[in-house]
């Protein structure tokens, strides 16, 4: 199996996470995304990552997708079998993947326009949803013991995104949500192995 990525990209590092946790297997194949690598565009019509592909060559792709792929590869160790915790984990996943499409937002919003033409309003709107949802982290963190789910790899990846083009802007009054990464190392040591 092989795993298109980014080092940079969030969604790729919850799924090489997540593989890695389950000793799956799987090559990390850097990619620029920018570049149109044949070989990712053939299995991915959208040029996007992370793409999975299998030891028999099926592609899959949004990190969700793969996610859940690699929950049906282990018999259902990366999400609960009882369905109200299931869709715990689940939403927990969700708000950390659209925290993350925020940032991402605002990351492409500076990067793509000349600072004339940036949208601030755009930018505040996305910084309020970024808000919100670390606030709702703050106070909602996933219980983290040995026993790691999906919730704990997206919210492992965001953080370390955040950190990596948000420095010191989100900390402030969310000082579990501040010391979380210190206590999901404990569980999961390869934690500096996925730094961009």
């Amino acid at each position: 199996m092989k795993i298109f990525y980014s080092p940079a990209s969030p969604y790729s590092n919850k799924v090489r996470m997540a593989a890695h946790h389950l000793g799956i297997a799987a090559e990390s194949v850097l990619t620029d995304t920018n570049a149109n690598p044949p070989e990712l565009i053939e299995n991915n019509p959208l040029g996007k990552i992370p793409t999975l592909i299998t030891a028999d060559g099926q592609a899959i792709y949004d990190s969700r997708a793969i996610m859940h792929f690699l929950d049906r590869e282990t018999k259902g160790r990366l999400y609960p079998k009882k369905p109200a915790r299931r869709t715990e984990v689940e939403i927990i996943e969700a708000l950390c993947d659209g925290i993350c499409d925020s940032l991402l937002a605002i990351v492409y919003e500076k990067r793509f326009h000349p600072p004339e033409k940036v949208h601030q309003p755009w930018i505040d709107r996305q910084w309020e949803k970024v808000e919100r949802g670390l606030d709702y982290l703050d106070a909602n963190l996933p219980k983290t013991n040995d026993k790691l789910n999906a919730g704990h790899f997206a919210l492992a990846a965001l953080l370390r995104y955040i950190e990596l083009r948000f420095a010191g802007e989100w900390q402030k009054g969310r000082p579990k949500l501040e010391k979380w990464p210190a206590r999901f190392e404990k569980h999961f040591p390869d934690y500096s192995q996925f730094k961009a």
